[in-house]
């Protein structure tokens, strides 16, 4: 792998369904010098998140898409190789939104230094990374978490899920998670404390529901959408609070979204459906990051990351995520030092 060289992938066309390997194109081009106040990172682990399909779309989201013939967007955590900017010294290790490149140019802007004494480099794109920010403001803030509260989470055995269900039992709360597969089912309980698990590949889910959530859910963490929302929305408790986080069995559809066909119990129920982007808690998030590794530290809060090597797997990687293939956050290892 020479020195000067660059290699990255780049969106070539919008995918219809599921990305495909002609969805990207691969380029590479020499290694950028950086100018006053820039800094060049060298991208040591990238995260992959189900977010980057939206990204992908034309249209209006909470943040532009992805231009064809871009560098795709992604957060990652490298470490400064060159650097004319004052906060940053050749050595440090950083995160940032550095995109799916070897090499990454920056002015500065969004990009935090990371401790990898403290925590292993990808943590700080899981648990104490975006995912993380995540489950701890969707979960307390939008949540409105109370201790004795019975929270469900579905993808359970994601990045978010796994986060949202431990902070839940931090907080003095039952937590019902939904994974896909007798394997996430049993570690979510076994490892991370949930005191129940649903399978939603093989078991019934709403009478799991009922059985596990004899009072009703309060708060329903909802990373998936589609069927399993809707049976969630069957089991509220009085005053229920449902978070709407994401719905990645909705991302690659070729047809319009699925839809709630439930949302009445909303009504019935008092209860309040309410949808967040991590990003509005920009400011907040290294308070969040300083309990988070408190939690670590003591042992409270577990994580595990599931790590590819490879730039060049990236498509396939990415595809992981859509087929509930990852247990934990997923993450992509670049080669090199």
């Amino acid at each position: 792998m020479s020195h000067n060289i660059n290699h990255q992938i780049r969106l070539a066309a919008r995918p219809v369904g599921l990305p495909k390997r002609s969805d990207w194109q691969f380029t590479e081009e020499a290694v950028p010098q950086p100018g006053d106040g820039q800094l060049l990172v060298k991208v040591q682990y990238l995260s992959l998140d189900p977010a980057m399909r939206g990204w992908m779309n034309e249209g209006k989201s909470y943040i532009p898409p992805v231009g064809i013939g871009e560098v795709m967007r992604a957060g990652a955590v490298g470490r400064v190789v060159a650097s004319k900017h004052p906060k940053f010294a050749v050595g440090d290790h950083v995160v940032g939104t550095f995109g799916v490149q070897e090499y990454a140019l920056s002015d500065g802007k969004g990009v935090n230094k990371v401790d990898p004494k403290l925590a292993p480099l990808p943590v700080y794109l899981g648990t104490l990374g975006m995912p993380g920010m995540t489950a701890y403001f969707g979960l307390l803030d939008v949540g409105e978490l109370k201790s004795g509260d019975t929270v469900v989470v579905s993808g359970a055995a994601g990045a978010v899920g796994t986060v949202v269900g431990q902070i839940a039992k931090i907080k003095g709360c039952r937590v019902v998670g939904i994974a896909g597969g007798a394997d996430k089912c049993a570690w979510i309980v076994n490892d991370l404390g949930f005191d129940a698990a649903i399978d939603y590949k093989t078991d019934d889910l709403k009478k799991a529901l009922r059985e596990h959530c004899p009072k009703g859910i309060d708060v329903y963490f909802d990373n998936v959408g589609g069927d399993i929302l809707d049976a969630a929305l069957t089991q509220l408790a009085r005053g229920a609070r449902i978070v709407i986080c994401g719905a990645i069995s909705q991302y690659n559809n070729t047809t319009p979204v699925k839809g709630p066909s439930n949302y009445l119990s909303l009504l019935v129920n008092r209860a309040s459906m309410k949808g967040m982007v991590v990003f509005d808690y920009a400011d907040r998030y290294a308070e969040a990051a300083r309990e988070m590794a408190g939690w670590m530290m003591a042992g409270k809060l577990k994580s595990r990351e599931d790590i590819v090597e490879g730039l060049e797997t990236f498509p396939e990687t990415l595809l992981k995520l859509f087929k509930g293939e990852n247990t934990g956050k997923l993450v992509l290892k670049i080669a090199g030092d």
